[in-house]
């Protein structure tokens, strides 16, 4: 079964802009596991506009399930994540100041960063996925950094679902049969939704997880965070 991972950084948001702990980053994610999140996904940004560095490290010890750091790989944030060690780290090419992932990894082009990125992660046991887009040369560019995983940026299908379905899907199934050619497990994040998700999930069978956040916890405002949660593992059983 694909894997629900659950981006937490919009609960650190809301927190943020009040100052305290309201909500609590640390309890929403000890919650999600307990309503049925298979894992936990942070991003933490140079700015620490949302989570926080500290908020990794206090998170470390309470995630039971899959604990997955995702960002840009600088010098402070390789420094954190071989320090938390956690099951998953995933590369993705943010500049500092971004709002938000905006595309994948040109993997010819930082082909030797990767690979030494990645080497270093591997000498302290942890899982990488890289966060790549559609392109056959850049699946093809990410195998050879010696990656485990990539993760799909699935903006552009999100976009174009509503209209054409069938079209929207097709680069993906595309992507992910040739990463599963190159040996390549698949994940998958950004922007997918209760709207998208069956119809991704029922077309990429064999796609190991999805990290949502912003979409499932904007649903949680109006259904509940744990009825939330269920809906989407419902998409992805369905």
């Amino acid at each position: 079964m694909t894997k629900l991972s659950v981006n937490i950084n919009k609960i650190a948001t809301l927190r943020n802009a009040r100052g305290g702990n309201v909500p609590d980053v640390q309890k929403v994610a000890v919650d999600c596991e307990l309503f049925g999140a298979q894992g936990i996904t942070v991003h933490p940004r140079p700015d620490e506009r949302h989570i926080r560095y500290r908020d990794v490290e206090l998170l470390k010890p309470l995630v039971t399930t899959e604990f997955n750091i995702e960002g840009y790989p600088s010098e402070s944030f390789i420094s954190l994540v071989k320090g938390i060690k956690p099951h998953q780290v995933t590369l993705v090419p943010d500049p500092p100041g971004v709002l938000t992932s905006s595309a994948g990894w040109n993997t010819l082009e930082h082909h030797d960063f990767l690979v030494e990125v990645i080497g270093e992660f591997k000498k302290h046991g942890i899982r990488t996925s890289i966060f790549v887009g559609t392109e056959k040369e850049m699946i093809e560019g990410a195998a050879k950094t010696g990656c485990d995983r990539v993760e799909l940026y699935t903006e552009p299908y999100a976009t174009q679902y509503p209209n054409d379905p069938e079209g929207a899907i097709e680069p993906f199934v595309k992507a992910a049969e040739l990463a599963r050619e190159l040996g390549l497990d698949l994940n998958a994040g950004h922007d997918l939704d209760l709207h998208n998700l069956r119809w991704f999930k029922q077309q990429i069978p064999w796609i190991k997880e999805v990290s949502i956040g912003h979409a499932l916890i904007s649903d949680a405002l109006y259904y509940g965070l744990q009825n939330t949660i269920q809906m989407y593992l419902r998409q992805l059983r369905d």
